[in-house]
């Protein structure tokens, strides 16, 4: 057995060529790709891990937080073009890695993907979950929000002593999706294309209406003095200083997460080879705007340190109703249009980790029930009923903070080795197509890789420990079923 064996670029391609019954149907456009990226980019990084980032780690220095995120994410995401457009295939980080590194570490990352987009998909849920009682609570008063043990995990507590029991929310939301990605790539394009719209007009209204509203004494210092801080779960870090922008960083690159998302949909792009860079590049570009904007209103509104306390949940619809006086129609506005916008996000996020596993079970590394198309709508359909139970156990059951730490450590160490597989490629097939070519090979593959690197040590030794426990979980399953079930090993690839 070669743990290091590579699937071809030639067996790659003639899989992208594939057309028929049994295979994913090309619908979308380099403007779907756009709006793909922006659905899953625009969401609970940005409304809720903002203020947690400011909160407990960089203060109103989380701007520059964003700034460190998207200098990562510009490098990861001109190696993922040019891979996207080489590779037109549905599984993303792990086809690359198939491609130039073997298939143990293409194993290794689709594992990791698990990380990124399914337990993405349920910390977005949680969110979900927030906004909604928030949304009960504006429109219909107090007397009408969920109770609490029916929207929140079981280690959480209220300030009251009520204990949690499972996020129903959650689920609910989970479940309309999956139907919605069952029906159809086009169907679910279409929804998200609406939903974006609504959600990027809210982001420019906040800026534009909350600068006026900008205290200067919450930007003084932009960057808070070294401390330390002990947060609702128990555990005390160092606050402030750029150690904390870089923390921060790691925390609000789950903002970030999702251009790579449009790397999945390739197998169903008209014309993946143009479209790609554009749908990747050009969300990534919009978004980063946006976020270090939304960014600096948000905690020149409101002091960070209220997102510990009473603005910890629903921290945007808090700071409009607090300090944006006589705007309590943007309040309503916003949070029903964040709820719109998180369920874009879950959309793209499951819809990305069913055609991850769509790949791996077309290459035997995972059952073959997982790139199971539907006869009607060609959708891997029961990848995402699968996938609905393994979210929805996170969703209900584990706090939205810790499944939103594992996600930003999974996918920033899927990027950093798709940033060193550009160099590898480079080396071991130079004379191959290149639709979109990375700039300054190996400078910005490696500026990536370390970036990344940066952001995964500023999450702390609890994230390591995390990763290494859920890879050690991929390894086992590589060496019991994957190793025996591969078609490369077998030689039928």
């Amino acid at each position: 057995m070669n743990l290091f064996a590579k699937k071809s670029l030639k067996t790659l391609l003639s899989e992208a060529s594939e057309e028929g019954q049994g295979t994913l149907r090309r619908h979308l456009s380099a403007g779907n790709l756009i709006l793909l990226g922006i659905g899953a980019i625009i969401g609970a990084g940005l409304f809720v891990r903002t203020a947690a980032a400011a909160a407990e780690h960089a203060g109103p220095g989380v701007t520059y937080s964003f700034i460190i995120g998207a200098i990562g994410c510009a490098f990861a995401g001109l190696c993922y073009a040019e891979f996207a457009s080489m590779i037109p295939i549905s599984g993303s980080a792990y086809t690359y890695s198939y491609a130039t590194m073997g298939e143990f570490i293409a194993w290794i990352i689709g594992w990791d993907l698990v990380l990124e987009y399914a337990l993405g998909a349920a910390t977005v849920s949680i969110a979900w979950s927030e906004y909604l009682n928030k949304l009960l609570e504006q429109f219909l008063g107090p007397g009408s929000v969920i109770p609490y043990q029916w929207c929140h995990s079981p280690f959480q507590t209220s300030p009251d002593g009520v204990a949690g029991i499972m996020n129903l929310p959650a689920l609910l939301i989970l479940l309309i999706l999956t139907l919605i990605l069952i029906r159809g790539i086009q169907e679910s394009a279409t929804v998200n294309g609406i939903i974006v719209a609504v959600k990027v007009v809210i982001v420019l209204l906040f800026i534009a209406l909350g600068w006026s509203f900008i205290n200067p004494v919450n930007h003084d210092p932009m960057i808070p003095a070294v401390s330390t801080y002990t947060n609702a779960l128990g555990n005390t870090h160092s606050f402030g200083g750029w150690g904390g922008i870089l923390a921060g960083a790691g925390v609000v690159f789950f903002a970030f997460i999702g251009f790579d998302a449009v790397s999945t949909a390739a197998q169903e792009t008209k014309n993946p080879n143009r479209d790609m860079p554009i749908g990747i590049m050009g969300s990534l570009a919009i978004c980063t705007v946006l976020y270090i904007l939304f960014s600096y209103v948000l905690t020149g509104m409101a002091n960070y340190t209220e997102f510990r306390t009473e603005g910890a949940e629903a921290s945007v619809a808090y700071a409009i109703s607090t300090y944006m006086t006589g705007y309590g129609w943007l309040a309503k506005l916003v949070t029903v249009a964040i709820l719109f916008g998180f369920s874009s996000v879950i959309l793209v996020m499951l819809l990305g980790q069913s055609r991850v596993f769509y790949s791996m079970a077309k290459d035997g590394l995972v059952p073959k029930v997982f790139s199971e198309i539907h006869p009607k709508y060609r959708t891997p359909w029961k990848s995402n009923w699968l996938f609905l139970g393994f979210v929805g156990v996170f969703a209900a059951f584990v706090p939205g903070s810790i499944v939103g730490d594992m996600t930003s450590i999974g996918t920033l160490f899927a990027f950093a080795l798709v940033s060193i597989g550009v160099i590898v490629m480079r080396k071991s097939d130079p004379n191959a197509e290149r639709p979109f070519k990375t700039p300054l090979v190996p400078l910005v593959p490696i500026l990536g890789a370390v970036v990344c690197g940066l952001m995964i040590f500023g999450l702390g030794l609890e994230n390591w420990v995390r990763l290494i426990i859920w890879l050690a979980i991929g390894l086992v399953i590589y060496f019991t079923y994957s190793r025996y079930n591969s078609k490369v090993q077998k030689g039928e690839s």
